[in-house]
């Protein structure tokens, strides 16, 4: 997903997508070991959404820490 759409998503909703993607990351983790997975680009994928969201995560606590 891209980083404009998830700025533009509340905290809950955002860690909501964290598990969603750190979920997807582990399935096609299963996918490679047992041999299943056609396109390893999507693990690439995979991880950078679980990054990106962790990151805009972190910003967004940050943001409400410091305007407290």
């Amino acid at each position: 997903m891209k980083a404009d759409k998830l700025r533009e998503m509340p905290l809950d909703e955002l860690g909501r997508q964290t598990r969603e993607a750190k979920r997807k990351l582990f399935n096609l983790r299963f996918q490679r070991a047992t041999g299943q997975l056609a396109n390893t680009a999507e693990l690439k994928k995979a991880r950078r959404d679980v990054a990106r969201a962790l990151t805009l995560t972190v910003e967004k606590t940050r943001e409400r820490e410091e305007g407290r």
